[in-house]
């Protein structure tokens, strides 16, 4: 697949000040948000796009948290964040807000996925190789939760698994749950 790659630009941000580029692959346009003088082996948090939670702040998930709570930590280490443009499990918005209706009607995550004709999560991360071969990173210490994203990123050698734990509330207590119960999640 060819991927197009944008300039770098300066991102001034409530977070700090980072660099920013974007990469497309196919109709998906991914954003890499990094400091200008990256750690020889970055703290990296690949993210998968909320827009919900990332925009929005919903309760329903950690997204959001997650993701400020990496943008402040790539500031304060020199890291990077790796927003992947795979939103609700890479099943699209229409279908993420479609099993959210599920949700509430008595489905968890999993099953609402399943009754819409999808795996338990869709995403891939073929992308993440691609993009940090890009910036000649060979080695990282990965901010995640995700035992998937660690076993699939391939050729790239994570040094550290970083967990990523936001505090639970009322709304995201059972989502949080199916994902450390029947999606293995590190939390």
């Amino acid at each position: 697949m060819k991927i197009e790659i944008s300039e770098v630009a300066n991102l001034p941000s409530k977070f700090g000040d980072f660099k920013v580029k974007a990469f497309k692959e196919g109709n998906k346009e991914h954003l890499v948000i990094y400091k200008d003088k990256l750690n020889e082996t970055p703290i990296v948090r690949v993210h998968s796009e909320c827009l919900t939670g990332d925009a929005i702040g919903s309760l329903k998930c950690d997204c959001g948290d997650q993701l400020e709570f990496a943008l402040t930590l790539a500031q304060e280490t020199n890291g990077m964040v790796i927003y992947l443009r795979q939103e609700g499990r890479n099943i699209g918005l229409l279908n993420k807000i479609n099993a959210y209706a599920l949700q509430d009607s008595g489905l968890n995550t999993i099953e609402a996925n399943h009754q819409l004709g999808f795996a338990s999560d869709e995403r891939t991360y073929e992308m993440v190789t691609y993009i940090l071969h890009h910036f000649n990173i060979h080695k990282i210490r990965l901010l995640t939760n995700n035992p998937n994203k660690v076993n699939s990123i391939s050729d790239i050698e994570i040094v550290e698994r970083i967990p990523i734990i936001m505090k639970s509330n009322k709304h995201n207590k059972e989502y949080l749950s199916v994902k450390k119960d029947d999606m293995g999640h590190l939390l």
